[in-house]
């Protein structure tokens, strides 16, 4: 996998994208700046949704689902054996036994 491109290069080449003059073509700024035109597209794709632009989910609430969705799971985990703790409990305190 290729080394991904810094931050301020790809904000750099964004700019310069939104900022074309009528005519020139998202092809030739890619080609200027040495990428291909569908990285280019999705840089401005991501860009448009950071900036508000576009619906869409950004990279830090991506981020936060991503570990709210983990904790999630920890904590489904953890009320399965408090679950099955009682039931044993309950069942191991049956007169009789």
């Amino acid at each position: 996998m290729p080394k991904p491109y810094p931050r301020e290069f790809r904000e750099d080449v964004v700019r310069v994208a939104r900022n074309r003059e009528p005519g020139t073509l998202l092809k030739q700024i890619a080609a200027d700046f040495g990428i291909s035109e569908s990285c280019l597209a999705n840089w401005i794709k991501t860009a448009d949704v950071q900036d508000g632009v576009k619906p869409g989910v950004t990279g830090s609430e991506h981020a936060e689902n991503r570990e709210l969705k983990k904790r999630l799971r920890l904590l489904e985990q953890e009320n399965e054996v408090l679950r099955r703790a009682a039931a044993y409990l309950s069942q191991a305190n049956l007169p009789g036994k």
